[in-house]
């Protein structure tokens, strides 16, 4: 946790506040996210979510991936706010992930991606025994790609056709960054509190 902003398991009960977060923001989230068959709002149901719940804890079991909720707390309640998965999780020689996120468009632009995912990282390159992390996003995807440049992702690749996403193969830019980039700073969380301190 730091300030508000709080990153945990998910648990069976989030069912009904991850529906409405995705139902809200389907025009928000919706260009951006892996193609699936379906509607929205039968594949970001409860009953929906309970598949979704299943498979992040066999990820985690498995060792392979990293799932947490994005929560604010503010006046004593928490709220379920968006996304934060580290995936994809190679060990031995590599001890690689790839972050994928989102955040509700209702809470966009108050640092609350930035902190998760800096949360996040300092969670992998920690504990989670990781030495790198990458982030693949699409070029037009503006406020996903300030989030990795305000932490200080390297950008390092261009993918072309990388994904299947929104109904058509769509180029990413690949952006990753390891640990020894932060370490001298404290981590990737005491990065982000040194930038907004210097941009106030």
């Amino acid at each position: 946790m730091d300030g508000p902003v709080l990153l945990r398991p998910y648990r069976r009960s989030d069912a009904a506040a991850w529906s409405e977060v995705r139902r809200a923001n389907q025009a928000w989230l919706a260009p951006w996210e892996s193609s699936v068959a379906g509607r929205w709002d039968e594949y970001n149901s409860p009953a929906a979510f309970r598949y979704v719940h299943r498979d992040q804890r066999r990820s985690a079991r498995r060792g392979e991936g990293m799932p947490f909720a994005v929560c604010l707390y503010e006046n004593g309640r928490e709220r379920l706010v968006g996304h934060l998965n580290l995936g994809n999780i190679v060990r031995r020689a590599f001890c690689s992930a790839y972050a994928g996120y989102w955040v509700d468009g209702r809470v966009a632009g108050r640092g609350v991606t930035p902190t998760a995912l800096a949360l996040a990282v300092d969670h992998a390159f920690g504990p989670g025994g990781l030495h790198r992390i990458e982030v693949n996003i699409r070029p037009e995807n503006g406020p996903s790609r300030r989030v990795v440049e305000k932490l200080g992702f390297r950008e390092e690749a261009y993918h072309a056709r990388y994904m299947h996403i929104d109904g058509a193969w769509r180029d990413h830019i690949g952006y990753a960054m390891t640990s020894e980039d932060v370490a001298a700073e404290g981590g990737l969380l005491a990065r982000w509190h040194r930038l907004r301190a210097l941009a106030r």
